[in-house]
């Protein structure tokens, strides 16, 4: 039988990637050893929310706000997220690609005021069975960040949500921080060194103009306080960057974003508002995928897809909301994501 190493490069061999990113795959650990400063550790600590962004079979990028809970270890260079498996549809893009990225990027209700917004770039794996040993082990930081575990009624309809869930692993290959909220000016990178600026991506054979309402995208945004932008870098890796600022126009919606960020020419890209309550008791999520272009100074966005949901403040609410998970299961197992 073929070396395992061998046997990795043969798979991945097809794929154009970075040197970096091709050695991690195939000898399965990272070329560039990763640490970061106690400053950026204290935020990766203590957001209550992040954006969780992976790409999809056209190299476009799905961006998803996601509770963290503080879990990284800085030794090993790694963040941990645990997401239930009812949510399949992201831990089968990750099984497509793992190159994913993460935006820490909200202070409010979590544990830490500190400014930045710090982006996490790595290739995640996860187990297609849920440990319930990991997940009784991580019941401080989950008391941290979302309360104690209901009990009674809510606890039988909150069950899919609590322990059909798995680890999310990033081997964390670099970290961008920037000093301020708004990602301007020049930032920090720690590990591998950025990747240069990708080329435009051919167009959808359905055209890239938009296919829902930017109208309604713009009113979201504006209502929402957070805002993320994301598109596939050069490297394979998600790339997100804030947005302040969001304008309907007849082509769809102009962008405010920090100069110097957004590649010039057209490719998929993945916008998305929402908002959070503590512990998440509350919270409205945009999801949107669609078509960038940056030409001439403006940086456009075209949406071709929407999701998203809102829950009320209301733990009554909350529990039936979760309780609906337990039909999803049935599509993740049909999918092969969850046993």
């Amino acid at each position: 039988m073929e070396p395992l190493a061998l046997r990795r490069v043969r798979a991945f061999g097809c794929h154009a990637r970075s040197l970096g990113a091709f050695v991690t795959e195939a000898l399965d650990f990272p070329l560039w050893g990763v640490t970061w400063p106690d400053a950026i550790d204290e935020i990766l600590a203590g957001d209550f929310a992040a954006g969780f962004a992976s790409l999809t079979p056209a190299r476009g990028v799905v961006i998803t706000p996601m509770a963290p809970l503080g879990l990284r270890d800085r030794e090993a260079g790694t963040v941990t997220f645990s997401t239930s498996l009812a949510l399949w549809k992201k831990l089968e893009r990750i099984r497509r690609h793992p190159g994913v990225a993460v935006a820490y990027h909200a202070r409010e209700h979590g544990l830490t005021n500190r400014h930045g917004f710090i982006l996490v770039q790595g290739r995640a794996s996860f187990d297609s069975e849920p440990d319930r040993e990991w997940l009784e082990s991580i019941t401080p930081a989950w008391n941290r960040f979302l309360g104690p575990r209901e009990t009674g009624v809510r606890g039988r309809l909150l069950r899919t949500y609590y322990w059909e869930r798995v680890a999310i692993t990033i081997q964390i290959e670099r970290v961008v921080a920037w000093a301020g909220a708004l990602a301007t000016g020049a930032p920090e990178v720690y590990g591998a060194p950025r990747a240069v600026n990708p080329a435009s991506q051919t167009e959808p054979k359905e055209g890239t103009t938009s296919r829902e309402d930017s109208a309604t995208l713009a009113s979201d945004a504006d209502r929402l306080p957070h805002t993320l932008l994301g598109w596939c870098g050069s490297d394979d890796f998600p790339e997100i960057i804030p947005v302040n600022g969001v304008r309907d126009v007849a082509e769809g919606v102009e962008l405010e974003v920090p100069t110097g960020t957004v590649p010039g020419g057209g490719r998929r890209a993945g916008l998305t508002s929402h908002a959070f309550e503590p512990r998440m008791i509350g919270q409205e999520q945009r999801i949107h995928t669609g078509w960038l272009d940056m030409s001439g100074g403006r940086v456009l966005y075209s949406p071709h897809t929407r999701t998203g949901y809102k829950l009320p403040a209301s733990k009554a609410v909350m529990a039936l909301g979760s309780a609906s998970l337990a039909t999803r299961m049935r599509k993740a197992r049909a999918a092969g994501i969850a046993r």
